[in-house]
């Protein structure tokens, strides 16, 4: 039995926790808990970090609504955890918000991505490195994930590998140590979270959309008719687990 400590970065919409769950729930439905625990520990709600990582064989955190371009003191605890945690030889795996928190306690920096928002099911290469990274066993070059945030991992903190990327988003996954790594895209997401999450920002992603010259009511529709099952992404999570632990 594997002892996983999940730390939770936010809250998913209330819409979306009514009909498909909060974010931990996706992790735990897509891992299983067949050879795992979890401990969940809602740190965006001040929940006090163990004073170590030691008793766990692996730290992972979620993604979030907020920003680590605006931080909280919260952020600071969490990420100075999971580099911590990282040093001492424990596997960390950070998703979206928890990647780019780890960027930044790596000394990386984290922006608002100039190409725009990235939403839906979309497509990731991986890098050579990335192909050869145990994260991605028996994974093909390019597969589809489902994606959503604002910000992106500007700029790579010294020693971190890109694993995976895209037109839209350079980094969508980093090496940061030998045991720690971060994605940018959601592998714990299934599509009818996708689809929540999607409803839920309904009337902010069309404004987005209106500033880019898309009339009024066509955006949202595009990206939900876009997404599409995406089998292999779990694949990451279970790689993380099996491979790093």
């Amino acid at each position: 039995m594997k002892n996983v400590l999940l730390l939770k970065a936010g809250d998913a919409a209330t819409s979306v926790q009514l009909s498909v769950g909060d974010y931990e729930r996706w992790f735990l439905q897509t891992i299983g808990l067949s050879g795992q625990r979890f401990d969940i520990l809602p740190v965006h709600k001040g929940a006090p970090l163990p004073k170590d990582a030691k008793g766990y064989d692996a730290v992972m955190m979620t993604g979030s609504p907020l920003s680590v371009t605006q931080r909280e003191p919260w952020m600071e605890r969490a990420g100075a955890f999971m580099a911590e945690a990282g040093e001492q030889g424990i596997p960390v795996l950070g998703v979206c918000f928890g990647q780019q928190l780890l960027a930044e306690a790596y000394g990386g920096k984290v922006t608002r991505n100039p190409n725009g928002r990235e939403t839906g099911t979309v497509e990731v290469t991986l890098s050579p490195e990335g192909r050869a990274d145990p994260l991605f066993t028996g994974l093909p070059e390019r597969f589809a994930v489902q994606a959503t945030h604002e910000d992106i991992v500007s700029r790579l903190p010294e020693g971190a590998t890109v694993l995976a990327g895209n037109a839209n988003t350079a980094h969508q996954a980093l090496a940061f140590r030998p045991n720690v790594r971060g994605v940018q895209f959601h592998p714990e997401m299934p599509t009818d979270a996708m689809r929540a999450v999607i409803l839920a920002r309904e009337d902010k992603l069309d404004a987005l959309a209106q500033e880019k010259g898309i009339p009024q009511g066509e955006y949202v529709p595009r990206l939900l008719s876009g997404i599409t099952p995406t089998p292999l992404a779990h694949r990451v999570l279970m790689n993380f687990l099996e491979h790093f632990t």
